[in-house]
């Protein structure tokens, strides 16, 4: 039986140590990430869940009558190890990518957990206390594993080091590279995508990929792509705590920077929204002075910002999309703004009097601001608006933050990239374009700290605006976006809370049919994706 205990224990674990490891790489080693995880609804139900609790209970069990003990330890390992084999014959099991570094900690965990099982069955008196130490071990699983990846952060922490250095010495080499720095609370990766696409028409561009914003991300993009035919470096920039742009800045020695926008989104890593304000704007901190600064005028962080670099000797370009009292402030504005269901059309004007009309083929408005931080960019460095604006001709849908998951029948629309408060409420403002019925599909946002009860009951105002249907994903935040929606008209029974996709898809295939929309809005479970491209 014990044979029998051990490899049941063993399936169990190793899945324990995917999910872990995962978890950890989702959360980029961060451990402020890591520990605001056990925050949400998601993270609690991983401590608390009910089958802890019986395996905490079933150790004063075990003082009492082992024999019991034993064959209860037997049946809850059975259990999950059938559950093991129905997550992977499922796609369901959560494991990290596949990298150098999870390669090791995956081999270390599993030969570790070996090791304990094999010392474990040739200890003298171990029959006796063979189940009760593999339980303690179970329990104590999430932390012995954090506690060995974070052993293998100082490693880490020194080749990342070496990396960076290797990287700067690199970029040193390429005194004419023009550098320039994104960041902000949203709109970086759509800035960087539309500005490479633009500046492509009449530079050597390389940009960094997706996901590839921390220091070591941007310093391997360096190191591999990096080539003497590159005449402009395009590098967005992302950070969890103060100084961290200043590092990014320090490697890449940026000569323009571009502040997309700022809001509450990681709040709880940062502690204060000051502190996000003060971390963007180290990367205009880090230009030299004959630097060029540009701002994202609708937003009330960046204004502020552009108003303090007033000061500076650097130069400075405002951006506008459609606020008509502002305008006389701004480099440049969009006039005449027209959402259509697969374009957006805009007249931009700049304050030298050039002007020039556009047609990106993207999804949203939203998309106006992001376009005019790279026209306005690209404008800097000598193309004009019309050049600029046929350039833009080329920008597709897959380069923004929202595409189509499908067009015919039901509508479906993926902006699962990532989620943020302004994203959701320009998303919900772009499905009113649309006449059929409406639904989103949406987990509660994470890591917003204090403005979190807030910012979801806004977003529940803005469904219940918009939406005739609301499935939210996940249940941390959930009262409060439905306060939010209740607050503003919408029936109890049209916002739901439903985690399961299958149940999902139930519900809309009861409340849609032809020509409506469902919007899938942040990480929704894996499986909507495939069972809404299914539906007729």
């Amino acid at each position: 039986m014990f044979f029998l205990l051990s490899i049941l224990w063993f399936a169990r674990t190793a899945k324990i140590t995917l999910f872990y490891l995962y978890l950890w790489q989702l959360k980029e080693y961060q451990i402020k990430r890591f520990l605001d995880h056990f925050r949400t609804e998601k993270g609690k139900q991983l401590i608390l869940s009910k089958l802890n609790f019986v395996k905490v209970l079933s150790i004063f069990i075990f003082l009492f009558h082992p024999a019991t003990f034993s064959y209860l330890l037997f049946i809850l390992y059975l259990a999950e190890s059938f559950k093991v084999l129905l997550d992977i014959s499922r796609k369901r099991l959560k494991k990290p990518v596949l990298t150098k570094k999870t390669t090791v900690l995956i081999s270390v965990v599993i030969f570790l957990e070996v090791v304990f099982l094999l010392n474990l069955s040739v200890e003298i008196g171990t029959i006796f206390w063979f189940p009760f130490w593999l339980l303690i071990v179970d329990i104590l699983a999430p932390l012995i594993i954090s506690i060995i990846v974070l052993i293998f952060q100082f490693p880490t922490v020194f080749l990342r080091n070496q990396i960076i250095k290797k990287a700067k010495k690199k970029r040193e080499q390429f005194g004419n590279l023009l550098v320039i720095g994104i960041t902000g609370s949203y709109g970086k990766t759509s800035t960087k995508e539309f500005l490479a696409a633009i500046l492509s028409e009449k530079f050597k561009v390389l940009k960094t990929k997706a996901h590839q914003n921390s220091e070591i991300g941007i310093s391997q993009c360096i190191l591999s792509e990096l080539k003497p035919e590159h005449e402009i470096f395009i590098v967005e920039m992302g950070a969890y705590g103060l100084g961290g742009i200043k590092l990014l800045a320090d490697i890449v020695k940026p000569k323009i920077g571009i502040l997309t926008g700022i809001n509450e989104q990681h709040l709880a890593l940062f502690g204060s929204q000051e502190n996000i304000v003060k971390t963007k704007y180290e990367l205009i901190e880090s230009l030299p002075p004959d630097g060029i600064a540009i701002f994202n005028g609708n937003n009330k962080y960046c204004l502020e910002l552009y108003k303090k670099t007033e000061a500076f000797s650097k130069k400075l370009c405002n951006t506008f999309s459609a606020i008509a009292e502002n305008v006389l402030q701004a480099n440049i504005w969009a006039e005449d703004i027209k959402v259509e269901k697969e374009s957006v059309l805009f007249r931009a004007v700049s304050e030298d009097g050039n002007s020039a009309n556009f047609k990106v083929n993207l999804l949203g408005g939203q998309n106006v601001e992001n376009i005019l931080l790279a026209a306005c960019c690209a404008k800097g460095l000598g193309m004009n608006l019309e050049e600029i604006s046929r350039a833009c001709l080329r920008i597709r849908p897959r380069q923004g933050a929202m595409k189509f998951l499908r067009k015919d029948g039901l509508i479906v629309l993926d902006a699962s990239f990532s989620a943020n408060p302004k994203g959701v409420i320009a998303d919900l403002d772009y499905l009113k374009i649309y006449s059929g019925k409406k639904v989103i599909v949406m987990p509660c946002l994470i890591e917003l700290g204090k403005a979190s009860k807030e910012v979801h009951k806004k977003i529940g105002r803005k469904i219940a605006e918009v939406c005739d249907l609301a499935i939210i994903t996940t249940k941390e935040r959930f009262k409060d976006i439905k306060e939010g929606a209740v607050e503003n008209g919408m029936k109890e029974e049209n916002i739901l809370f439903l985690k399961r996709p299958k149940k999902n898809i139930e519900k809309v295939r009861e409340f849609f049919g032809l020509g409506d929309v469902v919007l899938l809005e942040g990480r929704v479970p894996k499986g909507m994706f495939g069972l809404l491209n299914s539906l007729e």
